[in-house]
């Protein structure tokens, strides 16, 4: 049985680098929006994407991105450099590193060289240099640096129980972040000074945001609807972006885990997360659609966060006679 201190450091370094992925993602796509002059709803737009990752508006950020400039600056500088706050792609780079660290031996030395390579990377540039630069290419090269972590981790690390943490934490971080970006594309809130999302263009872009564009029109074709994007974001089960697909990998990771425990009540996270799979697995759009979509994506999002509280109970902080000798 693995030790709980690396279990957890395993885990939460799957989520955060899910994290930092998924943010450079966003930035990414509202960057290639910039470059659209007749796209009028580009305020919205970043308001949203903040919104979804429940961060602070800019005024609350600290004063290096409280200078003049555009919305999309200070938002970018804030989610993407902010060291001192979470989410960030620095902050989630910087976390998962610390867990990395706290468990070398159970990680490759190509992994670590890798998300190291990473960190110095991020470390070396200014908001001021990637924004008169190629904004775009450095989001993408943060993405593809991510891609070439999670395949060099496939590659160099034993598929044993440490393995399986790290892509619990990886899928259960995704399924969260696809349900709050969702979510927020349906409502508005004064809170955050959001507005749903209304247009083509806006709901191309959370297909492009989720990776989701190309894949989305084989089954659809080009036929942007609300709907339609949704049912594919949420229930498709091929799909690796959609929430059905991340919380069927999260299922699995957990059964995979509970036998080489040892724990009691190992199975309490595989129940809630089989609950939450049947309702994917047998859920229809209509379902959703109706009524308060808003709260659909937040009770997922609640459902997602019980898995990890049950997860935690489980394997990081259960008490001393939890465990079957």
């Amino acid at each position: 049985m693995m030790l709980s201190r690396v279990a957890d450091s395993l885990y939460w370094m799957g989520r955060y680098l899910e994290r930092a992925e998924h943010i450079a993602r966003l930035l990414g796509m509202l960057h290639e929006t910039l470059l659209e002059s007749d796209i009028p709803d580009g305020d919205a737009s970043w308001l949203r994407v903040l919104a979804s990752l429940d961060a602070s508006p800019p005024g609350s950020a600290p004063d290096t991105y409280r200078v003049s400039g555009s919305l999309a600056y200070r938002v970018t500088g804030q989610l993407t450099f902010d060291s001192d706050h979470l989410p960030s792609i620095m902050q989630s780079v910087m976390m998962a590193r610390d867990n990395a660290r706290q468990v070398r031996e159970q990680t490759s030395t190509e992994m670590w060289e890798q998300l190291n390579r990473l960190y110095l990377a991020l470390r070396s540039m200014s908001l001021r240099e990637m924004w008169r630069g190629e904004t775009i290419e450095f989001f993408h090269d943060v993405i593809n640096d991510l891609h070439l972590f999670h395949g060099i981790t496939d590659a160099t690390m034993s598929h044993g129980e440490g393995w399986h943490f790290i892509q619990l934490g990886r899928y259960m971080e995704r399924a969260q972040l696809i349900a709050a970006l969702l979510g927020n594309h349906f409502g508005a809130d004064a809170k955050s000074h959001t507005q749903p999302a209304e247009t083509p263009h806006e709901w191309v872009n959370l297909l492009k945001m989720c990776s989701a564009f190309e894949a989305y029109c084989k089954v659809f074709t080009a036929d942007v609807q609300p709907g339609r994007i949704t049912e594919f974001l949420v229930f498709d089960p091929e799909f690796p972006r959609s929430i059905r697909f991340a919380v069927d990998m999260v299922q699995a990771e957990l059964q995979t885990i509970a036998p080489e425990s040892n724990i009691r009540r190992a199975g309490r996270a595989d129940r809630i997360a089989g609950r939450l799979r049947a309702s994917l697995d047998f859920g229809q759009i209509d379902e959703i659609m109706d009524g308060d979509i808003q709260a659909r994506f937040k009770k997922i999002e609640d459902q997602i966060a019980e898995i990890h509280d049950a997860m935690l109970e489980s394997y990081i902080a259960y008490p001393v006679d939890a465990h079957i000798s």
